[in-house]
């Protein structure tokens, strides 16, 4: 287990998620600064990773027992939403992380005492989809598979991995998450992609692991809710799993809307509309328009996203856990939110024309990170869009669509 050095500890005095965010408002030129690298090298850099833990970024949804700020799903939208604006990969990589520090709070207490050993700044990798398989042996199991697409895996210390437990007959017998520590697995290089690069996404692989009994979590209660009841100690812990999942990867695409909107704003006043009588497009009616409808549906987004946040909160607070219809709706939001920043984003390159492609305007990073993190498997819009369609008209799920609500 990783012992942070003086360098990389968090500084003194952060102690609310919005310290945290002034933090990073600090941070984003040196963000913004190192993005084109960040990208180039497929990774993070170290000086990138120290400096968000510096920021207290992978505490936020830490528990409050082992040092973490265990925030809300609001504050979580807006820490990724601020690192977006600086870049993407790198707020893709927290945000994995946050979640699967939330995620973490379902596991046993022994399991939580062992990640957060060394303190709550711990970064943790994570895919839930059960591409591996666990069998039963005496005190745990055995665990065997691989997990890609596990963004924050080339930087994280612990691992949680879906897998499917089987019987000695080859039965399924349930769904879990194995909780593995980097000595465990090893990280393949697969992650060769047009759009965030940076977040090294790679691939996790486990060869006949030993997971003890503590570290394995049955997945039925998390698609069920039940847990709801027995998390007592903490609203946090108590937020709906699915509406969780989906929700958080919408933090980095509304940064990287405003990201966009920003560049385009300030270059407006500067730059030349090509074959155009226009000096500075700024002063552009139909310029003015397109800008305009952009920063609108970057608000509408804004608007979604933290409606969905706010209602999860309440719930979690009450203690319920929401039905299947508000469950469905705020997929819906995020469906929302997604195209809403994809529309504008879209729409800013319009306004801009084929410069924005040129390799040194940020503008077209942002695009590609933004596409790419939209198509994430957990919240493909029209799957969003089909399983609230659904649930407002009453009719039943099949097994084509599985959304996780």
């Amino acid at each position: 287990m990783t012992t942070l050095t003086e360098s990389s500890a968090p500084t003194t005095g952060i102690d609310t998620g919005a310290e945290v965010v002034r933090q990073l408002r600090d941070l984003l030129p040196q963000l913004k600064s190192g993005a084109a690298a960040n990208e180039q090298a497929r990774r993070l850099s170290e000086d990138t990773v120290d400096a968000l833990r510096r920021s207290g970024v992978f505490r936020i949804a830490a528990p409050a027992r082992f040092g973490g700020l265990e925030t809300n799903l609001r504050t979580m939208l807006e820490v990724s939403a601020t690192i977006a604006e600086g870049d993407g990969g790198a707020a893709w990589v927290t945000t994995l992380s946050n979640i699967n520090h939330w995620a973490l709070g379902m596991f046993t207490e022994q399991a939580q005492s062992e990640v957060y050993a060394d303190g709550p700044d711990v970064i943790i990798s994570g895919v839930v989809s059960p591409t591996a398989t666990a069998r039963p042996v005496p005190g745990g199991y055995r665990v065997s598979g691989q997990w890609p697409y596990a963004s924050a895996s080339l930087h994280a210390t612990w691992c949680t991995g879906g897998v499917v437990i089987l019987d000695e007959d080859e039965t399924v017998m349930d769904q879990g998450m194995a909780l593995i520590p980097r000595t465990d697995y090893h990280v393949d290089d697969t992650w060769y992609v047009t759009g965030m690069r940076a977040s090294g996404s790679n691939t996790v692989v486990a060869d006949d692991v030993f997971v003890p009994q503590h570290r394995m979590l049955s997945m039925t209660g998390a698609f069920s809710g039940s847990y709801v009841s027995e998390r007592t100690d903490s609203a946090f812990a108590r937020s709906a799993f699915g509406p969780m999942l989906v929700m958080v990867l919408v933090g980095p695409q509304l940064g990287m809307g405003r990201a966009a909107l920003e560049l385009v704003r300030t270059k407006a006043a500067e730059k030349s509309l090509a074959y155009t009588v226009f000096e500075r497009q700024a002063d552009s009616v139909a310029f003015q328009m397109l800008v305009a409808e952009a920063a609108l549906k970057i608000d509408t987004a804004h608007l979604h996203a933290f409606r969905a946040a706010d209602d999860v909160e309440r719930w979690a607070d009450a203690g319920e856990y929401p039905d299947l219809l508000s469950r469905a709706r705020v997929r819906g939001d995020a469906a929302t939110a997604l195209r809403s920043i994809n529309e504008a984003l879209n729409t800013l390159l319009d306004a801009t024309g084929a410069g924005a492609f040129a390799e040194v305007n940020a503008l077209q990073r942002i695009w590609r990170d933004s596409n790419v993190g939209a198509r994430h498997a957990v919240m493909l819009p029209r799957v969003s869009i089909e399983t609230y369609g659904k649930a407002l008209l009453g009719v039943e799920l099949h097994d084509h669509i599985t959304p996780i609500i």
